[in-house]
């Protein structure tokens, strides 16, 4: 059965548009599979794909939408928030349209597609807002339970920016992962929660983003994963269960660039000046 998106599973942007708080992440879903996973997510009630041109997938989504949506499809094109986003050399306004798909037809948010500029940006937001023809509406970065982004959530509410979180499940498919790394999805709080309420360690997480009001957006190629990961807005998390989860954040990141120096994996940026993951946001 679809999910049908009521009031609540919205956050409003600033401008007074309504965003899905689940999407359907695309990053490392592979041209081939995609198509089918975007038509499953809509087909389950999704209305939220998020993409980029850098993953190399947007014409096969553009694909879906045009095979899912119409006027005798149930579903319309601007029934549906797509997120895309700008590599940091395609800035310039002429670089924009190049960069979206004409099957895609229109992109709702565009982002800045890289968390070290993103983090620097919300650093300077407050700033740069005061003088921006066209304000930031929303902040994609890494959160999950082992990464709260407590501070940065407060953040952004204080500047009306919304809170995207992009590998909100630990990403447990990256090619580089490490065997001492802590597993998100077998975290005990997380597992004990499921079992009470039924529900995957999956469902759990995304259910306390949810609540927190983030934006989250799980990757997924599986139809039975990419259908539970939107069945989250049954039950309710307590009070003292919301802060049970935030409570495991170890300010662990799953996604940062790393370099091999002297033998050793070490962060890739961590020398420049302007390198943002030292503070707490």
């Amino acid at each position: 059965m679809a999910h049908r998106m009521s009031m609540n599973d919205f956050a409003v942007l600033s401008t007074g548009r309504k965003m899905p708080l689940v999407g359907l992440g695309t990053w490392k879903s592979e041209p081939g599979q995609v198509k089918q996973a975007v038509i499953w997510a809509l087909q389950s009630g999704y209305r939220h794909i998020d993409c980029a041109p850098i993953y190399g997938n947007e014409p096969e989504i553009g694909e879906a939408f045009q095979e899912m949506m119409g006027p005798e499809k149930g579903i319309r094109r601007e029934d549906v928030f797509v997120t895309s986003k700008l590599w940091n050399t395609k800035h310039h306004p002429d670089d924009v349209e190049p960069c979206s798909p004409k099957n895609l037809s229109y992109i709702v948010v565009v982002l800045n597609l890289n968390e070290f500029n993103s983090a620097v940006e919300c650093k300077r937001e407050q700033r740069n807002s005061s003088v921006a023809s066209i304000k930031p509406t929303v902040l994609q970065v890494e959160s999950h339970p082992y990464l709260a982004q407590v501070e940065l959530l407060a953040h952004c509410r204080d500047r009306s920016l919304v809170m995207t979180a992009y590998s909100p499940l630990g990403s447990p498919d990256r090619a580089w992962k490490h065997p001492e790394e802590p597993v998100l999805l077998e975290e005990p709080a997380i597992a004990a929660l499921a079992k009470k309420y039924n529900k995957t360690p999956a469902q759990i997480i995304i259910r306390w983003q949810t609540q927190r009001g983030v934006v989250t957006i799980p990757k997924s190629i599986t139809e039975s994963r990419i259908k539970e990961n939107i069945q989250v807005f049954d039950f309710t998390l307590e009070p003292e269960e919301m802060n049970q989860v935030t409570a495991v954040h170890r300010g662990w990141r799953y996604i940062v660039p790393t370099i091999t120096v002297d033998g050793k994996s070490v962060p890739r940026d961590a020398a420049h000046p302007h390198y943002p993951f030292n503070d707490p946001y």
